[in-house]
């Protein structure tokens, strides 16, 4: 009994080991994760305008009615990761022949006013999810975290983290897969 006692700390210590190798080991993609809604029509949400902010609430009507592919970004004013991925979203929204549409996660409506004024207001509909719901409605992780919706309001990708570097290049790819 006592030799077994000795050999616990040594058994748990390869364990953890085991799933830190695991867990630094290549071959994943974090910003690729599972979503039960990827092949699915975007599910029922309904976010009034933001305080503000000169754009209409949102719902899931309003994006089925927008033509062509549709990118859904969930951004916050308090996160760093959407600050640097706003030009890249603005760009896309102007160049990509897409319609941007965001939806404010948690997020107080004066900071989020704020932070569209400073930066720039590139969505076509903005949605204020300040309990949160809409982003358990869509399964969110945090933000950033931008859907990719094809013509027919299906949502084909999900994109979490920012859409820079070499997350820009993937995101591009998953939305060159929607237009084929």
């Amino acid at each position: 009994m006592k030799r077994l006692l000795f050999a616990l700390p040594l058994v748990v210590a390869m364990i953890i080991g085991g799933f830190a190798i695991w867990g630094l080991s290549g071959g994943r993609d974090p910003s690729s994760l599972p979503s039960e809604f990827i092949s699915k029509p975007v599910p029922q949400i309904d976010l009034a305008a933001i305080e503000g902010v000169e754009r209409p609430g949102l719902s899931t009507a309003d994006i089925n009615d927008m033509d062509g592919i549709k990118l859904l970004n969930f951004f916050a004013s308090w996160c760093g990761p959407c600050r640097a991925e706003h030009p890249n979203l603005t760009r896309l929204g102007q160049e990509e022949g897409v319609t941007l549409i965001g939806i404010n996660y948690k997020d107080k409506p004066e900071a989020a006013a704020k932070w569209l004024e400073e930066l720039g207001n590139p969505y076509v509909a903005l949605g204020s999810d300040y309990s949160g719901r809409g982003g358990i409605e869509l399964g969110i992780s945090g933000v950033p975290e931008t859907f990719i919706i094809d013509a027919d309001g299906i949502i084909r990708h999900r994109f979490a983290g920012p859409v820079v570097g070499d997350g820009l290049r993937r995101f591009l790819e998953a939305l060159d897969e929607v237009r084929q």
